[in-house]
Order: C-alpha cells, then structure tokens, then sequence
C-alpha cells in the first residue's frame, strides 16, 4: 500500500521472453517485492515516484529491449497483478470500461495487467503478442473535465487487448481518445484528482511516446537507445 509496491514489470526483456514467462517473473518479482519493502517500511523513508522507460541497443546488452515501470498510486489503494484470456465477442457487443460503455472488439489479446482493483485499466500491462505500455499523469493548460469518459488507465488496457504491435497500440489509444476523449476521478475517494494522460509503448522492435491533453495528441517513434517520460510533457 506504499507509494512504490508494484514495479511488477520493471526491468522486463522484450525479446527472448513468452507470454508464460512473463506472468511467472512477474508474479515472482511483486512477491519480492511485496516481502523487502513489508520487512522495510517501518525502518525507512519511502521515495515516491512514476516513470517509465525502454532502452533499446546499443543501450542494452545482447541485443535486448528492456521496459520498466514504476506506480506512485494513492496511499490505501490495492493493485493486484491479473491475467485475462484470449477472447472472441459477437457483433454489437458492448464494453463496460471504468466509467463508460464503449463498443467491444471482435477479439482481444491476452493481457498481463497490473491493475488498480477498484477500476477496469491498469497503469501497466504487457499482452501476448509482447506489447508493453506504462501510463503517468500529466498535467497542462487545457482545462481537465469532470465529465466521465475513459480514464487513461481505460485506453492503456485497450490498447493491449486490441494491438498487435506498439504501432497498433498507438492507433487504437489515439483513436479513442479522439472519438471518447478522457475523463473522470482518477482516485476512488477523490473526484477531484483528475489528470490527463502520457503512455509509452513497446515492443522489441520500436517504441511510442504518445502525450495527450483532452482528445489533443502527439506521438515519437524510439528505436534506438534509451527514453522515459514521467509526471510532465517531453515531446518539443
């Protein structure tokens, strides 16, 4: 329940790693983890933070891509590692996301989630077909509605249950934001805590950092070295 517990994720090599595996190294990591900082916490300061990042090579030895993240949700606030099947849906079937209902995909990836319990998103996820996103908060001049729509918690989840690759991911994100846009209390307890949103994708090819304000958006392709976002714009 501290401010760092869940960097399940973290430190993940995109190639050379099946979807199983992922799950199990995950798992093992947040019980790691869960064990060092539950022995820890009442011996030291907990550093609060959210960033994500990728390195590509030459960065990276032996030719790995490596994605992490870290969550600096709410005190109080659970989030338990979850896996969700492959699924096929009939026509007109209807989506129930945090908030709002949207049109459901015929198909949908597997999905590792390390998913914040009271909502349908995650603030990190990893699909089956070795798609990887980390979202952060970020704020800016264009005014944060209260309006329920989809949280950028919503659009991450969705866009590893519908892409097949980082690109696609990227198109199904921006996509949906331009046609939902974004919106509603980002905490359980707090309607005012509201944020818009910035995602970086991955696969073991290239990456997106994809920053947004409202329904607005800009996207930068990585293929080579390193990059991270964390709570503020980046992309000039």
């Amino acid at each position: 329940r501290d401010c760092v517990k869940w960097r399940s994720l973290c430190c993940m090599p995109l190639k050379r790693l099946t979807f199983s595996s992922l799950v199990f190294s995950a798992l093992k990591q947040a019980q790691s983890l869960t064990r060092t900082m539950s022995t820890k916490r009442d011996a030291a300061q907990v550093v609060c933070g959210c960033d994500t990042f990728v390195a590509f090579p030459p960065r990276t030895s032996d030719g790995l891509v490596v994605f992490g993240k870290n969550s600096d949700r709410p005190a109080g606030e659970d989030q338990s590692i979850r896996r969700y099947p492959a699924q096929k849906y009939p026509e007109n079937t209807s989506l129930r996301c945090t908030y709002i209902d949207i049109p459901q995909a015929l198909s949908t990836h597997a999905v590792l989630l390390s998913q914040i319990d009271w909502m349908w998103g995650a603030e990190m996820g990893a699909n089956e077909c070795g798609v990887v996103i980390g979202n952060e908060a970020v704020w800016t001049k264009v005014p944060i509605g209260t309006e329920e729509r989809l949280l950028g918690m919503d659009l991450l989840r969705l866009g590893l249950e519908r892409g097949s690759t980082a690109g696609d991911a990227k198109d199904v994100i921006t996509n949906l934001l331009e046609k939902y846009g974004q919106g509603g209390a980002c905490a359980e307890n707090d309607a005012s805590f509201t944020y818009h949103n910035s995602f970086l994708i991955a696969d073991s090819k290239e990456a997106w950092v994809v920053e947004t304000a409202g329904s607005h958006w800009v996207a930068e392709k990585i293929t080579n070295g390193s990059r991270n976002i964390s709570n503020g714009l980046t992309i000039r």
